[in-house]
């Protein structure tokens, strides 16, 4: 029999408990420590039919794949191919031509019956575009899919040049799930100056209610690890090193990525990996604000007492 226990905040009418046991074979739910049948009108929602493995589920699953925002059709369109030809491969016939002429015609129109759709013709490649530049990962791309059409429905887009306003909410995204991208790399891959990116994302923000993520230094420091080649040790010296400077104030006031840069050669400087030292070009951070960021990693950890933790010393 197929029983399940879970934790309810319903209680038993006749004991009081609030554990359960779930029949999905029968179709009821017990209560746990009495017995009582509290309901026999369970619903099982799953499929009718069982798979042992993946070539099973795939030939007994009905639907198809999950919708896709980053899509103009959500991904649930029918192309009409300029090819001229049936199911079977064989050429359709001249007088039939014409028809499915117009039949493409009219598709291609359909498309484009709305404001929103022309909008989405446009601004959903230049995501692609971008995201395929900034190496976005998919679920971020679908997620900004899906709040640019949120935008689009909004009217935020509405004066305001699309490139801007996909920068800004790869941004946003980006952001959120602690994978940050600078303004500098946004405004390389979308010919938009940072300030109006910056605008966008403030409007994007304002006009939906949402709170501005804040991007912290360890947020960079795997991106930075990734470039640099270094051992996951090194990267999680790095991330340890920076829980350490927040406690006794060193990250505060300091651009992110200047600390995640300084974090890594500290670490680096620990460990032993020489592959920290390539540091600068690939974080494009100047040597003196690494080394003033190193400087302070000493004198405020030692000032907490967390020197003897980290063997270093002062560089000039």
């Amino acid at each position: 029999m197929s029983f399940k226990s879970e934790e309810t905040k319903d209680v038993c009418s006749a004991c009081g408990s609030d554990s359960r046991i779930v029949d999905y074979r029968r179709g009821e739910i017990l209560c746990k420590k009495c017995g009582l049948i509290l309901d026999d009108m369970l619903f099982d929602f799953g499929p009718e039919w069982r798979a042992f493995d993946e070539e099973q589920m795939n030939k007994r699953a009905r639907a198809g794949g999950p919708l896709k925002h980053a899509k103009q059709n959500m991904g649930l369109t029918t192309e009409i191919d300029r090819y001229d030809r049936d199911i079977k491969g064989s050429a359709i016939p001249s007088e039939r031509k014409a028809q499915l002429y117009r039949l493409r015609k009219w598709q291609r129109r359909s498309r484009m019956g709305t404001s929103v759709d022309r909008n989405l013709s446009i601004a959903l490649p230049e995501l692609d575009r971008m995201s395929a530049h900034l190496n976005v990962p998919l679920n971020i791309k679908e997620e900004c899919a899906r709040l640019y059409r949120k935008c689009v429905n909004k009217g935020i887009v509405r004066g305001r040049s699309i490139e801007s306003v996909i920068a800004a909410i790869i941004y946003l995204v980006s952001r959120k799930h602690h994978f940050p991208k600078t303004l500098k790399e946004l405004e390389k891959v979308s010919s938009v100056n940072k300030k109006d990116i910056g605008r966008s994302y403030r409007t994007i923000c304002r006009r939906l209610g949402m709170k501005m993520p804040v991007v912290t230094a360890a947020d960079y420091v795997p991106r930075l690890a990734s470039a640099l080649e270094v051992s996951g040790k090194t990267e999680a010296k790095a991330i340890q090193l920076l829980k350490d400077a927040r406690k006794v104030g060193i990250t505060s006031g300091k651009v992110p990525m200047s600390m995640a840069a300084a974090a890594i050669f500290v670490a680096g400087k620990i460990i032993g990996d020489e592959k920290t030292k390539k540091i600068i070009p690939v974080s494009n951070i100047s040597e003196t604000s690494i080394r003033n960021r190193y400087n302070e990693f000493v004198k405020k950890l030692e000032k907490g007492g967390l020197l003897e933790k980290y063997p270093i010393s002062s560089v000039s």
